[in-house]
């Protein structure tokens, strides 16, 4: 398994700043963020200098371009905030084989307009699964045109909010360019360790070789988010299952500041 963290996790608005920052902290690969180049995290376009900056900087640092942050509300409810997002996610992925990859990471949204990261009773309907599946349709036919991964990761608080979920977008999106980014912190907020355990658990078994990237953040008992490795997700369970289900991608941490992530790069490579 290959060792990466969130490469906004480091202070600096240039690729070279960030990389060094994570190579220094122990990580072999980043998930980057085109904030780090300084144009924003869903910039209109990138320019040919700030990927073959990101090129330049993996190269230089040996630290690899894991995936490309490209995450925008799939079903918010103003279309041309949703189109504004399309078309930044077109801008990146044209881009993202010069940075070094082939993996675009997104997560499906909320119908709440004003926080992609907060539930709401909308997320549910028949009306928001065929908006996002009316998304993919253009995601998929962009992944296709520039052969690219798209990474879905499944959140609490968004369309896709469990494996369950990410089986069916799967099962009727009917393309091998849907992958699943999992984060075990994102399965549940609370639960008693083995109900924790099981549910992880069944995901990987549901999940299977269609999981790319792991995500490594923790969550307290009462159901906030931890630094990895001090909370109470059991990342030695989880990492024995996706060994155990073939997974050697890559293992990515974010949810930590920087003056912690020499730590949990030490507490992650130990179990991986």
């Amino acid at each position: 398994m290959q060792l990466g963290i969130f490469a906004k996790t480091f202070a600096g608005a240039t690729p070279m700043t960030v990389l060094e920052a994570a190579r220094g902290a122990g990580y072999d690969s980043v998930q980057y963020n085109m904030a780090c180049s300084g144009i924003g995290s869903l910039p209109p376009e990138v320019p040919d200098a700030a990927s073959g900056a990101v090129r330049s900087a993996s190269q230089d640092t040996g630290v690899g371009i894991a995936a490309l942050s490209a995450t925008y509300n799939m079903i918010h409810p103003d279309l041309d905030k949703r189109a504004a997002g399309r078309a930044s996610f077109t801008a990146i992925a044209a881009q993202a084989h010069t940075m070094g990859t082939r993996l675009m990471t997104l997560c499906t949204g909320s119908a709440d307009a004003q926080d992609q990261w907060r539930d709401h009773p909308e997320n549910r309907s028949a009306a928001s699964w065929n908006t996002m599946m009316s998304e993919f349709e253009a995601l998929i036919a962009i992944a296709e045109r520039h052969d690219l991964l798209l990474g879905v990761e499944p959140e609490l608080a968004n369309v896709i909010d469990s494996a369950e979920a990410a089986h069916r977008l799967i099962r009727e999106a009917q393309s091998d360019r849907i992958r699943i980014v999992l984060d075990p912190a994102n399965l549940c907020e609370v639960a008693a360790p083995e109900e924790r355990r099981r549910i992880t658990a069944k995901a990987i078994d549901l999940l299977g070789g269609h999981i790319v990237m792991a995500h490594a953040k923790d969550r307290h008992a009462d159901g906030s988010f931890a630094t990895a490795g001090t909370g109470v997700v059991d990342f030695a369970d989880f990492i024995s299952r996706l060994k155990a289900a073939g997974f050697d991608g890559p293992l990515v941490t974010h949810g930590l500041a920087a003056a912690e992530a020499p730590g949990v790069a030490t507490f992650l490579r130990g179990l991986a």
